[in-house]
């Protein structure tokens, strides 16, 4: 059974890996939102994977643990990343952080804005 969780984590965090690019590379909003809806769907299946490495995590029965361990911090990482995009999303485009971020560009687009 922790195999197959395992097994699990990993298709989850591969997918998950595959939206993320998805919804930075999504040409215009509405596609980008579909994305970001299937990247929290990802994200909250492998919480639900997180929450039974937590169980079998605490069990005594298991000796070895770092495979759990190891599976717990990437999904706790993809975590993290979900809510960067998260906050890239709630973010009103004339607010003080929406106005500011205007002016952080992303390297890939200065290349494109010095080359244009």
């Amino acid at each position: 059974e922790i195999e197959r969780c395992l097994k699990k984590v990993t298709e989850g965090v591969e997918t998950f890996d595959d939206v993320w690019q998805k919804v930075h590379l999504a040409p215009n909003h509405n596609q980008k939102d579909r994305y970001e809806q299937e990247l929290k769907k990802e994200i909250k299946k492998l919480q639900r994977l997180r929450d039974q490495i937590k169980v079998w995590m605490s069990s005594t029965e298991i000796k070895d643990k770092k495979q759990l361990q190891e599976a717990r911090k990437n999904i706790e990482q993809k975590m993290e990343k979900f809510k960067i995009v998260e906050r890239e999303t709630k973010t009103k485009a004339y607010s003080k952080e929406g106005l500011g971020a205007g002016q952080k560009l992303d390297p890939l687009e200065k290349e494109k804005e010095e080359c244009t």
